[in-house]
């Protein structure tokens, strides 16, 4: 039979603990007993009672200063105190200090009964309410990332590991790839998600001010420190601090970087005192720091430091198929700001989307999306309402990649080829071998890619895709 609840019993008098254990357990709880205040705070992490029901007076710890301790390593726990009738007042101030009852001795077993029964449902509310808010932080945590190509998920579940570690990561890739929001996410799914998350981006300000800006100066410390200024490092005292760009930081600034990284203190600037904070680090850079170690300017030992974890995040190009979601969900969030009815793309309009390199990656796509919101003048975003360089017919280009499916044979094998020359620098002879046909099959090729753009890009008669001339190898 399933246990109705978990009661720890608290009180200095033996009788009194065993009496009310075998009450308690003949109505179906599983009870356990300490015949003190330290005791009990001794076996809250194992026995993880629901009810904590504890005498008021007793020596060494008393009822209130245990129910104080216990509720910092057990928040969802429920307390209910137990006091002589002369002494309600105390039970009163328990009340109000978190006790969810008071129970007066000699105690009324009935009473007992139920003020236990609503305490147990007390305590199951709040377990499950905790359980609802730690799955909503894990789904703010990763739910705001839309990702399902295989390397963002690959991505994701990395964060997912080192979220609750200690441990620094450094998170690379081109700019607007959405490092800061990947840091956030590890904040967020951290135990430090309570704690404040501060951000500096290292390249936005001058040596001597961005040393300030991270360990803070006294008063005094150079012109126009007028009193003591707390730096990015205390701020953020048990949470996170994320430095962007951190391959921008000085030599200088570098050092004092890594001597925090080792041993956890600083001293402010132009101050003497020595400073220790829990902090975590994540930094982001969208430069090769293993080149710039190259250049020298860059400490080989602060990158291992920094560099405890890697998070590669892939450019949006390298993971086409997120943009139709990612376009829809930046498409409601304007189309709401701007107080529009849009349902969404025409077709056009989506693959002029996913057919795009995207350079300055999602970043690009949510401001060409907002862009689009703002312009659209019906129910659906079209292709004029895309910036020039994505609404635009395609040029013929050696890169742009024929989608598949939606291709011909003739497109497919137009793009190997000349993607082929391009690759052996116009040698037909090599290039031949690598594609395993004749140099006079790529001359042939060559010749009717020329007349179909005289003739507007005409394909070959259906049926017959890049026939050769008679006699010619065939492919």
């Amino acid at each position: 039979m399933a246990s109705r609840g978990r009661i720890l019993i608290v009180d200095d008098e033996a009788n009194a603990r065993a009496a009310l254990s075998e009450i308690l357990r003949e109505e179906g709880y599983t009870t356990e007993t300490a015949a003190d205040g330290f005791k009990a705070l001794g076996k809250l992490e194992e026995f993880a009672p629901d009810v904590v029901l504890t005498d008021l007076k007793m020596p060494g710890l008393d009822g209130i200063r245990m129910m104080e301790k216990a509720q910092l390593a057990l928040p969802d726990a429920t307390f209910v105190v137990m006091t002589a009738f002369g002494t309600i007042s105390s039970a009163v101030e328990a009340v109000k200090k978190g006790a969810y009852n008071y129970l007066t001795k000699p105690l009324d077993f009935s009473v007992l009964a139920v003020v236990v029964e609503r305490a147990v449902e007390r305590a199951r509310l709040l377990q499950e309410n905790s359980r609802l808010r730690e799955r909503l932080r894990e789904r703010n945590a990763f739910g705001h990332v839309i990702a399902s190509h295989p390397s963002m998920a690959k991505v994701l579940r990395l964060v997912e590991q080192v979220a609750p570690s200690r441990a620094s990561v450094l998170i690379v890739g081109e700019t607007g790839t959405g490092k800061e929001l990947i840091a956030e996410m590890i904040h967020r799914a951290s135990p430090r998600a309570k704690a404040p998350l501060v951000r500096l981006n290292c390249a936005a300000l001058s040596e001597s001010l961005l040393e300030s800006e991270l360990f803070g100066h006294e008063r005094g410390a150079f012109t126009g420190a007028i009193g003591r200024r707390e730096g990015r490092f205390e701020q953020a005292s048990g949470g996170t601090l994320f430095l962007d760009e951190v391959s921008e930081i000085p030599l200088a600034t570098q050092v004092k970087l890594l001597r925090f990284l080792q041993e956890r203190t600083f001293e402010r600037v132009g101050g003497n005192e020595t400073l220790k904070v829990d902090v975590r680090i994540l930094a982001a850079s969208n430069r090769d720091l293993r080149q710039r170690i190259a250049e020298g300017v860059f400490r080989e030992d602060l990158y291992y430091r920094l560099n405890v974890v890697t998070l590669e995040i892939p450019p949006l190009r390298e993971r086409r198929s997120d943009i139709p979601e990612l376009a829809t969900f930046f498409l409601g969030r304007y189309a709401q700001e701007n107080g529009k009815r849009i349902e969404g793309f025409t077709d056009e309009a989506l693959s002029a989307l996913t057919s795009y390199s995207f350079p300055g990656n999602v970043r690009e796509l949510e401001n060409a999306i907002e862009r689009a919101a703002v312009l659209c003048d019906g129910a659906r975003i079209e292709l004029r309402h895309l910036p020039a360089q994505m609404s635009s017919e395609p040029a013929e280009s050696v890169d742009a990649m024929p989608r598949v499916p939606g291709s011909t044979i003739y497109d497919l094998e137009r793009y190997a080829i000349l993607r082929t020359l391009e690759a052996c620098k116009g040698s037909t002879s090599k290039a031949a071998t690598i594609l395993g046909i004749s140099p006079r099959k790529i001359q042939y090729k060559l010749h009717e890619y020329s007349a179909a753009n005289a003739r507007g890009r005409a394909r070959p008669a259906d049926g017959a895709p890049g026939e050769s001339p008679e006699g010619e190898e065939g492919a």
